[in-house]
């Protein structure tokens, strides 16, 4: 017992201390973030909106995450992480709180789009973060770190945001995010400071190498599989809560839980799993393939019978995808990003997401709307089927290539 203690915890050490700041940060922005796995609900019983409308609404989501990456991306190149992340905070975290205030559906769709716009202009600059404060050989856990931190907060979230939507009202939770995310910017000021050099440490003159990753075909393949199949994650935001109250009458309270159980998993297991994943060797591509091969299995399963543990069945096969896929598919794009486009680089890795909140929830709302959720968990089965053969495609490409004597970004165009 104390060998397989000591083998659980050696997962979490030599790691910088920056990235435990990071990662504690992280955590109490997350732990406020209550409205996101609400929203769809809120605005179908709380706004009355049809499913149509929503998706809608989610679009305008969509593309605000897509404009506010992109634009966090090339901020990070130019003025540097900590300045995006600590703006976007506490910006995005008034922007929660003012939300609440909206009421036309035009006026949510407009405020959807600035809010998300402003909130994920960080997401590319904490990639970068995660980098600059990590060895090399510790990236991988180091993003899991964060990553568990995010999923420690996100499983408190839903958890507390289901019984104060029980108990008192959705307005509550707007005011509790945005208030998270203003502390979590405060912390960050003061207990993160920009990384700096030493005295004796030359400044380094950063030179792009490479190509942009529009014109790298390799990493192009590698985006395409990523919004594939975050058109299909992105389902756990939207439908798959509407599709738990309205087939099976699941209510708030036990909808927290079942995300709870997401989180918990991440937070108990992805660590350990991810060290030993490192330790077996197996590959950034390889583990991206599996996680999109659990994800699949996460839809087909819902359609295997009434019984409400098939729920937790589906939950846990995606949360099993999550814990592989997520942590070496961002690790892979730090990788494959060369020296002076690292922003540029993680902003279209991060705007893969984005675009998935575009189409994802919309084509998954009208989808089931049109054909009903059956229909509409086996064509995602599908999809993420051919997905997971082009990233086996991915990972024959990317081998051969970086074990070519030449540099391993294929160009596209001049």
């Amino acid at each position: 017992m104390k060998k397989l203690f000591n083998q659980y915890i050696s997962n979490y050490t030599g790691l910088s201390k920056e990235i435990w700041l990071l990662s504690l940060v992280t955590f109490v922005n997350r732990a406020g973030a209550m409205v996101l796995p609400f929203l769809s609900l809120y605005l179908v019983n709380n706004k009355g909106f049809s499913l149509p409308e929503v998706g809608l609404i989610m679009t305008c989501y969509g593309v605000g995450s897509l404009s506010g990456t992109y634009i966090g991306g090339r901020l990070t190149d130019t003025i540097g992480f900590y300045k995006v992340i600590t703006t976007s905070l506490f910006l995005g975290g008034l922007g929660f709180i003012a939300f609440q205030f909206l009421d036309s559906y035009i006026s949510i769709c407009m405020g959807m789009f600035a809010l998300i716009f402003i909130a994920d202009a960080y997401r590319p600059a904490i990639f970068v973060a995660v980098e600059a404060y990590s060895k090399p050989k510790n990236v991988t856990r180091s993003i899991a770190l964060i990553r568990l931190a995010i999923n420690l907060g996100f499983s408190i979230g839903p958890v507390i945001g289901g019984v104060i939507i029980a108990n008192i009202n959705y307005a509550s939770l707007f005011w509790i995010d945005g208030s998270t995310c203003v502390i979590a910017a405060i912390m960050l000021f003061i207990l993160l400071k920009p990384k700096k050099l030493a005295k004796d440490e030359p400044k380094e003159i950063v030179i792009k190498q490479g190509v942009p990753p529009h014109k790298n075909a390799l990493y192009i393949l590698f985006i395409i599989i990523m919004i594939f199949s975050s058109v299909m994650f992105v389902q756990y935001f939207s439908v798959i809560p509407i599709y738990y109250e309205q087939s099976h009458g699941l209510s708030e309270d036990l909808i927290g839980l079942l995300l709870f159980l997401n989180g918990i998993i991440i937070v108990i297991f992805e660590m350990p799993l991810v060290g030993w994943l490192e330790r077996i060797n197996i590959s950034k591509t390889m583990a991206t393939f599996w996680g999109i091969v659990l994800l699949a299995l996460s839809f087909v399963v819902l359609n295997t019978g009434d019984w409400i543990g098939i729920l937790i069945i589906g939950m846990i096969l995606m949360t099993l995808g999550e814990m592989i896929g997520s942590p070496f598919s961002n690790a892979l794009a730090l990788e494959m990003a060369p020296k002076g486009r690292k922003g540029s680089y993680m902003g279209l890795f991060s705007m893969s997401f984005s675009i998935s909140h575009i189409f994802g929830h919309n084509g998954g709302m009208n989808m089931v709307a049109s054909f009903g959720f059956e229909t509409t968990w086996y064509v995602m089965f599908a999809i993420l089927v051919i997905v997971a053969l082009l990233t086996l495609w991915l990972h024959k490409w990317y081998k051969r290539s970086a074990s070519a004597p030449v540099e391993p970004s294929i160009h596209l165009g001049s």
